[in-house]
């Protein structure tokens, strides 16, 4: 994904982290335009309920790309109700082979309680390794202070919570006005 979701814009850390029976989700506030923060309380995490069943979704790029591959998901989510690894394998699928949603710039982690992913433009759907993953300008600070936190006894959203934190404090495109959520496994 390029780090630029349009013309100089930047921004948005999302880390998602399984621990303890939870999946927890969260994501900065924060869309800037080169040097300039235009918002600070952007909502880049979401609740999906596709007849009935939660999913929760983290996004960072584009805004208008990711809420059209949100829906995409959503609709694969109400053909195949329960199943989000075959559901982000199909929109994985079609992200890269569809001519239009190649054009997408965005990435998503995806959860159920059970499972989490990211899915990507280059038709990956990744399994984190260590129960971690994030994504964005600030990404790669949150998974290092993610994946240092998972070794303590703090629940998967103080883990979430401190890694934002962490990047917030590094990554001049990320700030502190989260959006959490948790969804049981």
């Amino acid at each position: 994904m390029a780090e630029h979701a349009g013309p100089g814009w930047h921004g948005t850390t999302i880390i998602g982290v399984r621990k303890g029976g939870k999946v927890v989700i969260a994501g900065d506030g924060q869309v800037s335009l080169g040097q300039t923060v235009i918002k600070g309380t952007a909502r880049k995490v979401r609740r999906l309920s596709p007849g009935g069943y939660d999913v929760v979704a983290g996004f960072a790029g584009s805004t208008a790309d990711a809420f059209t591959l949100l829906e995409r998901l959503e609709a694969k989510l109400e053909a195949t109700p329960g199943q989000l690894k075959r559901a982000s394998v199909e929109l994985a699928k079609d992200w890269r082979t569809d001519k239009y949603l190649q054009k997408l710039e965005a990435m998503l982690i995806v959860s159920d309680g059970n499972a989490l992913y990211v899915i990507t433009g280059a038709g990956d759907v990744l399994e984190p390794e260590h129960d971690v993953t994030a994504i964005g300008s600030g990404g790669n600070y949150a998974l290092a202070a993610g994946r240092a936190l998972m070794e303590s006894d703090l629940d998967a959203e103080t883990v979430a919570r401190r890694a934002m934190a962490i990047a917030a404090d590094i990554c001049v495109y990320t700030n502190g006005s989260l959006t959490v959520e948790t969804i049981d496994g």
